[in-house]
């Protein structure tokens, strides 16, 4: 296979640069191109590689795939100029700042039946979480009764001066929550469907920002599985956390292989519910050293461009979905919901 796939980046920070390393690494793919307000003409030190500071003029090159590693603000209009471009679209989660502007790129979408679309939700890719679905669908644990997760870090990070926009509501749209709490939205979805009944309580009262660094929520199925989710910006030490109990087992993911490696050995517990196990039943631990969730990411979506396979995780009506499951978190707080405007 020959890299016969054009990629052009739309946001150099942490992430655009991540990306550019993979999508480089896959022989369907070669960057061309990329952009951020930080750059300059021919600015990346890369001979190979057309920098511009505008994506209006990265749009302008000769292009097949584009990659959109941008703010929240911004991302969706950015998306919807690339379909509308003919170009497939990889765009990094949330998709927007709403569940309004996922709809509209959707509508834009639709008009353009044969371009491929799909969604960063990385978390999905990481091999426990995998192995915990075919657990799931393939074994006698039975069916999901509860779950708990938490996922939380110590501060909003910044990765620079000129990354801030995450405090900032009118441009981040939300904050721990939508930032980083939707990856355990997406994964509760996944293991256990659709939510039906929702409590949630949101605060800023630590950090004093204009958008949340705590959610609690409190979520059910129509078929009865209760899901309690903390998302935070106060955990002081890292953490990655989901118990997953069944009628006959559970499975507890914790730790997640990340860029900043903080947040622990990712690993994944399987225990079987024994007839008399006193509370100490057989489990068995397996360890993950390795993350292959970046490359297997980007293999699907080059997958579905070139063979015209379907997206299976982080396709546009997964991203609306779990938007509409962040969205109806924060306005299951009334407190917040009215503080804020939001509509809901």
């Amino acid at each position: 296979m020959t890299r016969n796939l054009k990629v052009g980046i739309a946001g150099y920070g942490v992430v655009g640069k991540r990306r550019h390393h993979f999508i480089d690494l896959h022989p369907s793919f070669k960057t061309v191109s990329v952009c951020d307000r930080t750059l300059t003409t021919n600015d990346t030190h890369n001979e190979f590689v057309n920098s511009h500071s505008h994506y209006k003029s990265l749009l302008d090159e000769e292009i097949d795939v584009l990659f959109v590693c941008l703010p929240n603000d911004i991302a969706p209009e950015v998306t919807i100029a690339g379909l509308q471009r003919g170009l497939h679209v990889f765009c990094e989660k949330p998709p927007g700042r709403t569940v309004e502007d996922i709809r509209k790129v959707i509508g834009v979408e639709k008009k353009h039946p044969n371009l491929i679309l799909k969604y960063g939700f990385n978390h999905r890719y990481h091999d426990s979480v995998r192995d915990a679905l075919k657990l799931l669908e393939n074994s006698d644990l039975g069916p999901v009764v509860n779950l708990r997760g938490v996922y939380g870090k110590s501060r909003f990070v910044s990765y620079g001066k000129d990354s801030d926009w995450r405090i900032d509501r009118d441009v981040a749209g939300g904050g721990i929550l939508l930032d980083q709490g939707i990856h355990m939205v997406d994964l509760m979805r996944l293991f256990a469907g659709e939510f039906t009944d929702i409590h949630s309580f949101v605060s800023n009262s630590f950090w004093n920002h204009t958008v949340e660094d705590n959610a609690y929520a409190l979520m059910r199925t129509a078929d009865g599985a209760v899901a309690m989710l903390h998302s935070t910006a106060t955990q002081w030490r890292h953490r990655f956390n989901l118990e997953i109990t069944c009628n006959n087992g559970a499975i507890i993911l914790s730790g997640i292989l990340s860029g900043s490696k903080s947040y622990g050995t990712e690993t994944m517990t399987v225990i079987w519910k024994g007839s008399d196990d006193k509370g100490e039943p057989h489990e068995q631990t397996t360890h993950y050293n390795h993350d292959p969730s970046w490359s297997d990411e980007i293999d699907e979506f080059a997958t579905a461009i070139t063979e015209g396979t379907a997206i299976e995780n982080g396709s546009s009506k997964d991203a609306l979905k779990t938007m509409e499951l962040v969205s109806r978190i924060y306005c299951a707080d009334p407190e917040w919901a009215s503080r804020w405007n939001l509509s809901c």
